[in-house]
């Protein structure tokens, strides 16, 4: 008789067929600099090898490195962000394997908590993870004190390996974290353009705070996920959230793909262990959005390789 997890597998395997995560379907129309960096990926292994955490909110199908690698050809990006996702808790393994995969041009991001031990991270470190993730809005943390709390023990966390907190919130939280933000002893990323929505413009409460920490040079931001801000089918809305944050200090902005786009959303009927499809997102249009929202062929070398080379350490 066969496991549950080999079921899993097995399962897995049988979606392979048809559970395909996208590929861009538009040529990029840019020269796209050397070294390039995708700052903001995933990689959902096969359960059977990496099971998902009970307590997750979603469960997608699979995207693998080597579906990952055919992306970044198409896209002319030659170095990678791996983040650990919100299905997996604190196991980085997918996150590890994916990275060694892609040897020298990969880096991660890592989850933890307060029983990862330090020699943990000693590991995570040497094998190129340059800073932790804390995922606030998964955990339907919205209280700023709160939010300040986890910020500053994850900055301690991770201050002696030089590494950053990476933090997917909303604004409202980030105009409540503002001041300890500012006071942190390592950098701070917002994930998704701090969670933006474009249709509210550069107006909404606490983007403006949002663009002053990244004008600051305490924080950076992703530019990433644009088909999660913008609700329109050329995310055009997303262009003054975009230049906004360019315009106020092109050295702390980056560009992710958020590949392979989970669909962590809600769904009617849906419950957390349904399978949820993965988003079909055409990443080459989405990336021919950056020379629309800065012409300067210097600022898109600083987003796409400068900047993410002195944060990851590439």
């Amino acid at each position: 008789m066969i496991s549950r997890r080999e079921a899993l597998g097995f399962a897995w395997l049988g979606r392979l067929a048809f559970a395909k995560a996208s590929q861009p379907a538009t040529a990029v129309d840019f020269v796209v600099p050397p070294h390039a960096c995708d700052c903001h990926t995933h990689v959902f292994g096969d359960p059977a090898r990496y099971p998902m955490w009970s307590g997750r909110g979603y469960t997608p199908e699979p995207a693998s490195s080597a579906e990952m690698t055919a992306l970044h050809k198409a896209l002319h990006m030659e170095r990678v962000v791996i983040v650990t996702p919100s299905i997996y808790g604190t196991d980085n393994r997918a996150t590890l394997d994916g990275m060694k995969a892609r040897g020298r041009n990969a880096r991660g991001i890592a989850v933890i908590d307060g029983k990862t031990p330090e020699r943990d991270l000693d590991v995570m470190n040497r094998a190129g993870v340059r800073g932790i993730r804390l995922n606030l809005t998964n955990a339907g943390i919205s209280d700023p004190a709160v939010a300040r709390q986890r910020l500053q023990s994850a900055a301690a966390r991770v201050r002696r390996l030089n590494w950053h907190v990476q933090v997917l919130t909303t604004l409202g939280v980030i105009a409540g974290i503002q001041s300890a933000v500012l006071d942190l002893p390592v950098p701070v990323v917002f994930d998704h353009f701090g969670g933006a929505l474009a249709e509210a413009g550069i107006h909404q409460p606490g983007f403006g705070d949002l663009v002053d920490l990244v004008r600051s040079g305490r924080a950076y931001v992703k530019i990433s996920a644009v088909y999660r801000v913008s609700k329109l089918a050329d995310y055009s809305d997303a262009a003054p959230l975009a230049k906004a944050l360019i315009g106020a200090n092109s050295e702390r902005v980056i560009w992710g793909s958020d590949w392979p786009h989970p669909d962590s959303s809600p769904a009617p009927g849906r419950k957390a262990t349904d399978l949820a499809p993965l988003l079909q997102i055409d990443d080459g249009r989405v990336l021919n959005l950056l020379p629309t929202w800065t012409g300067d062929t210097d600022i898109r070398r600083k987003i796409l390789v400068d900047n993410p080379a002195r944060l990851y350490g590439f």
